[in-house]
């Protein structure tokens, strides 16, 4: 069985493939990176450490290859001849690669394969289709029809955190890739094209609408207000942050926000949803991983986007009758970071028009005044402790009066 693999980073090699080569798959990486392609072929094999505050192991994954992402015809080539595909190459390099895993799709309609299911391992909502409308840009009416019955193409939510791999965590090995131990692949069950194939922990699901918001709305939105929150303290990594009690229970109060308003939106027991959220706070706290909150924290730009993370959450806890007001203090350290970053003066004028511009928010929208109000305790110096009682007496009289 061969599987291809593009994009042969983090996610890529700590991950996905790894998961291809345990479930007894040849994995043909794809990647522009020439001195990692040259360094698989030459070895064939390639460590991943999975690190825990406990300690470390450290498992070799075998039977892997290399194509030069450059090489489009070599690439065409592995898709055509693949039994199982996944992408993990990031948002923004998705246009780039649609066009090359066209070409193995018009070999593989031309060839008369079997259908073929693609993974799309990209932090996206819909990424699915947005990743059909790039594909069909470079096929015929007729591949197209060959196309929309014999390739799956399927959303993953990628809960396994990686973080940038520094020269300590190779560890004299520049393919060595250091991960958390958490492994299993949620997959939209109703996407797949023909037999769903065999692959070590993954869970096929539906509706995965609702994985792909847990993961945006709760890990994600969680970790950056994590990451935000440790900027204002000016603590490096995400271990640090969580240490303090009072950015602990910020993020986990903004995280319960989404949990409530996931389990109203799905009509599903919250239960499990809050059980995920003190999961996740206790794998932030991994200080093996060494994951830092500049990382975490960076590209504001998406992070504020009116669907990630941050406004997307909070803006789900709205239609749902959630108050976010926790979300609105980690969406106010996220604009102060943006702030910054421009190298602009702390002001409400500021936060105010990046917030219209980056969230499409108006002056007088209830979410953007929730958000004001907390960056303006922010920036007024208010310690975590005052951020945290200030957001939970907004919440209270939001909600009027509970006695």
């Amino acid at each position: 069985m061969k599987a291809v693999m593009y994009g042969a980073g983090n996610i890529g090699r700590g991950f996905i493939g790894m998961l291809f080569s345990k479930s007894g798959y040849e994995v043909a990486f794809v990647d522009v990176a020439e001195p990692v392609v040259a360094a698989i072929n030459d070895r064939r094999e390639y460590p991943v450490r999975i690190v825990s505050n406990d300690g470390c192991e450290d498992i070799i994954v075998k039977n892997v290859r290399a194509v030069d992402g450059k090489d489009a015809p070599s690439v065409a080539r592995a898709i055509d001849e693949a039994d199982i595909m996944a992408t993990a190459v990031g948002v923004n390099v998705m246009k780039f690669i649609a066009p090359v895993i066209a070409q193995g799709i018009k070999l593989r309609c031309k060839n008369g394969r079997k259908p073929l299911n693609i993974i799309i391992c990209e932090n996206l909502i819909d990424a699915n289709k947005v990743m059909a409308k790039l594909i069909k840009a470079s096929l015929t009416d007729e591949e197209k029809a060959w196309f929309d019955k014999n390739i799956g193409l399927v959303e993953a939510s990628i809960g396994r955190m990686v973080p940038v791999q520094t020269d300590e965590m190779k560890d004299g090995d520049p393919l060595r890739v250091c991960v958390e131990r958490y492994g299993f692949l949620p997959v939209d069950l109703e996407a797949f094209a023909g037999d769903i194939p065999r692959v070590n922990s993954m869970i096929p699901f539906k509706p995965f609408d609702f994985y792909i918001r847990r993961k945006l709305f709760i890990h994600n939105m969680g970790h950056a207000t994590c990451a935000y929150l440790g900027i204002i303290k000016g603590v490096q990594y995400i271990y640090e942050s969580i240490d303090d009690a009072e950015v602990r229970l910020i993020c986990q109060s903004a995280m319960t926000e989404s949990a409530v308003a996931l389990s109203k939106a799905y009509g599903l027991d919250i239960a499990p949803v809050v059980n995920h959220v003190f999961d996740l706070l206790l794998r932030f706290e991994n200080k093996a991983l060494m994951d830092t909150c500049a990382r975490v924290g960076g590209d504001t730009v998406r992070k504020l986007a009116a669907n990630d993370r941050l406004i997307g959450a909070a803006g789900m806890c709205l239609e749902n009758g959630v108050v976010p007001m926790f979300i609105a203090a980690g969406a106010a350290a996220a604009v102060r970071a943006h702030i910054e970053t421009n190298g602009e003066v702390q002001s409400e004028s500021s936060a105010r028009r990046a917030l219209k511009e980056l969230s499409g928010l108006d002056d007088g929208d209830r979410l953007k005044e929730m958000i004001i109000k907390m960056y303006a305790l922010i920036i007024g110096g208010a310690s975590m402790r005052e951020i945290r009682q200030a957001a939970d007496r907004e919440r209270i009289s939001a909600c009027g009066d509970i006695a």
